[in-house]
Protein backbone atom coordinates (compact mmCIF):
# COMPACT_ATOMS: atom_id res chain seq x y z
CA UNK A 1 0.00 0.00 0.00
CA UNK A 2 0.88 3.25 -0.80
CA UNK A 3 1.88 6.23 1.34
CA UNK A 4 -0.26 9.37 0.96
CA UNK A 5 2.78 11.53 0.01
CA UNK A 6 3.35 8.37 -2.76
CA UNK A 7 -0.08 8.82 -4.10
CA UNK A 8 0.37 12.88 -4.03
CA UNK A 9 3.38 12.31 -6.19
CA UNK A 10 2.16 9.73 -8.66
CA UNK A 11 -0.76 11.63 -9.23
CA UNK A 12 1.64 15.02 -9.86
CA UNK A 13 3.97 13.07 -11.96
CA UNK A 14 0.34 11.97 -14.29
CA UNK A 15 -0.83 15.78 -14.29
CA UNK A 16 2.40 16.95 -15.30
CA UNK A 17 2.29 15.21 -18.68
CA UNK A 18 -1.08 16.61 -19.54
CA UNK A 19 -0.38 20.03 -18.09
CA UNK A 20 3.00 19.96 -19.98
CA UNK A 21 1.15 19.26 -23.29
CA UNK A 22 -1.34 22.01 -22.94
CA UNK A 23 1.05 24.70 -22.42
CA UNK A 24 3.18 23.37 -25.23
CA UNK A 25 0.19 24.30 -27.32
CA UNK A 26 0.17 28.30 -26.68
CA UNK A 27 0.16 30.19 -29.65
CA UNK A 28 3.57 32.90 -29.23
CA UNK A 29 1.78 35.52 -31.07
CA UNK A 30 -1.48 34.99 -28.15
CA UNK A 31 0.05 35.44 -24.92
CA UNK A 32 -1.78 39.18 -24.36
CA UNK A 33 -5.15 37.45 -25.33
CA UNK A 34 -7.50 37.20 -22.40
CA UNK A 35 -11.14 36.47 -23.27
CA UNK A 36 -12.60 38.80 -20.78
CA UNK A 37 -11.34 42.01 -19.19
CA UNK A 38 -11.97 40.17 -15.34
CA UNK A 39 -9.94 37.24 -17.24
CA UNK A 40 -6.26 36.84 -16.85
CA UNK A 41 -4.50 36.71 -19.94
CA UNK A 42 -2.49 33.69 -21.51
CA UNK A 43 0.73 34.47 -20.30
CA UNK A 44 -0.33 34.91 -16.51
CA UNK A 45 -2.58 32.07 -16.75
CA UNK A 46 0.25 29.78 -17.93
CA UNK A 47 2.57 31.02 -16.05
CA UNK A 48 0.56 30.62 -12.59
CA UNK A 49 -0.02 26.75 -13.70
CA UNK A 50 3.25 26.58 -14.37
CA UNK A 51 4.16 27.92 -11.07
CA UNK A 52 1.39 25.91 -9.13
CA UNK A 53 3.63 22.64 -8.32
CA UNK A 54 5.83 24.96 -6.24
CA UNK A 55 3.22 25.35 -3.76
CA UNK A 56 3.72 21.93 -2.74
CA UNK A 57 7.05 22.73 -1.40
CA UNK A 58 6.38 26.07 -0.17
CA UNK A 59 3.30 24.32 2.18
CA UNK A 60 5.46 21.67 3.74
CA UNK A 61 8.07 24.07 4.60
CA UNK A 62 5.83 27.06 6.08
CA UNK A 63 3.11 27.80 8.38
CA UNK A 64 1.03 29.51 5.53
CA UNK A 65 0.80 32.36 3.41
CA UNK A 66 -0.56 35.87 4.04
CA UNK A 67 -1.19 37.52 0.67
CA UNK A 68 -1.07 41.09 2.57
CA UNK A 69 2.77 40.51 3.26
CA UNK A 70 3.92 39.55 0.04
CA UNK A 71 2.21 40.87 -3.30
CA UNK A 72 1.73 38.34 -6.09
CA UNK A 73 3.76 38.86 -9.17
CA UNK A 74 3.13 36.35 -12.31
CA UNK A 75 6.31 33.97 -13.52
CA UNK A 76 7.64 36.23 -16.41
CA UNK A 77 8.19 34.59 -19.72
CA UNK A 78 8.38 34.85 -23.55
CA UNK A 79 9.30 31.87 -25.01
CA UNK A 80 7.57 28.37 -24.63
CA UNK A 81 11.44 27.08 -23.57
CA UNK A 82 11.27 29.57 -20.78
CA UNK A 83 7.45 28.47 -19.36
CA UNK A 84 8.52 24.85 -19.79
CA UNK A 85 11.62 26.03 -17.43
CA UNK A 86 9.17 27.32 -14.64
CA UNK A 87 6.85 24.06 -14.87
CA UNK A 88 10.01 21.87 -14.77
CA UNK A 89 11.66 23.91 -11.87
CA UNK A 90 8.46 24.19 -9.52
CA UNK A 91 7.77 19.89 -10.51
CA UNK A 92 10.96 19.20 -9.07
CA UNK A 93 11.06 21.45 -6.05
CA UNK A 94 7.43 19.63 -5.67
CA UNK A 95 8.44 16.35 -6.31
CA UNK A 96 11.63 16.57 -3.86
CA UNK A 97 9.51 17.91 -1.19
CA UNK A 98 7.10 14.77 -1.21
CA UNK A 99 9.62 12.27 -1.75
CA UNK A 100 11.61 13.76 1.63
CA UNK A 101 7.97 14.35 3.60
CA UNK A 102 6.97 11.92 6.16
CA UNK A 103 2.86 11.40 6.66
CA UNK A 104 3.11 12.93 10.24
CA UNK A 105 4.67 16.53 7.88
CA UNK A 106 0.93 16.69 6.36
CA UNK A 107 -0.91 16.61 9.57
CA UNK A 108 -0.02 20.62 10.82
CA UNK A 109 -2.47 22.81 10.07
CA UNK A 110 -1.17 25.71 7.02
CA UNK A 111 -3.20 28.94 6.85
CA UNK A 112 -3.94 30.91 3.69
CA UNK A 113 -4.58 34.86 5.25
CA UNK A 114 -4.96 38.61 3.22
CA UNK A 115 -4.00 40.24 6.37
CA UNK A 116 -6.16 39.37 9.53
CA UNK A 117 -8.95 37.53 7.43
CA UNK A 118 -8.51 33.64 6.88
CA UNK A 119 -9.21 32.33 3.76
CA UNK A 120 -8.90 28.93 4.38
CA UNK A 121 -7.27 26.84 7.03
CA UNK A 122 -6.34 23.10 6.72
CA UNK A 123 -3.65 20.32 7.22
CA UNK A 124 -1.41 20.14 5.06
CA UNK A 125 -2.04 17.36 3.12
CA UNK A 126 -5.21 19.17 2.20
CA UNK A 127 -3.53 22.12 1.01
CA UNK A 128 -1.42 20.31 -0.92
CA UNK A 129 -4.56 18.31 -2.65
CA UNK A 130 -5.84 21.57 -2.93
CA UNK A 131 -2.93 22.77 -4.72
CA UNK A 132 -2.92 19.95 -6.88
CA UNK A 133 -6.69 20.92 -7.57
CA UNK A 134 -6.00 24.54 -8.19
CA UNK A 135 -3.32 22.84 -11.25
CA UNK A 136 -6.42 21.18 -12.79
CA UNK A 137 -8.67 23.68 -12.35
CA UNK A 138 -6.28 26.44 -14.39
CA UNK A 139 -5.34 24.47 -16.85
CA UNK A 140 -9.02 23.36 -18.37
CA UNK A 141 -9.41 27.54 -18.19
CA UNK A 142 -6.23 27.26 -20.27
CA UNK A 143 -8.14 25.02 -22.39
CA UNK A 144 -11.36 27.01 -22.69
CA UNK A 145 -9.02 29.76 -24.04
CA UNK A 146 -6.93 27.59 -26.25
CA UNK A 147 -10.68 26.71 -27.39
CA UNK A 148 -11.37 30.18 -28.32
CA UNK A 149 -8.70 30.70 -30.41
CA UNK A 150 -8.51 27.93 -31.86
CA UNK A 151 -6.08 25.63 -31.33
CA UNK A 152 -6.23 21.87 -31.37
CA UNK A 153 -6.36 20.87 -27.70
CA UNK A 154 -4.40 17.49 -26.42
CA UNK A 155 -6.31 14.85 -25.05
CA UNK A 156 -6.11 15.19 -21.00
CA UNK A 157 -7.49 11.57 -19.98
CA UNK A 158 -8.27 10.11 -22.96
CA UNK A 159 -8.36 11.38 -26.77
CA UNK A 160 -9.38 14.69 -27.60
CA UNK A 161 -11.78 15.91 -30.14
CA UNK A 162 -9.48 17.40 -32.13
CA UNK A 163 -7.53 13.77 -32.11
CA UNK A 164 -7.65 12.53 -35.63
CA UNK A 165 -8.27 8.83 -34.51
CA UNK A 166 -11.37 10.15 -32.57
Amino acid sequence: MMSTTQNLLKELTEESVVTRKMLQRIPADQQNWQPHEKSMSVNKLAGHIAELPGWISMILQTEGLNFADQAYTSPVWNTDSELLAILEKSLAEAKAALENAKEEDLLPIWTLKHGDQVLMSKTKGEFIRHSMSQIVHHRAQLGVYLRLLDVPLPGSYGPSADDPNF
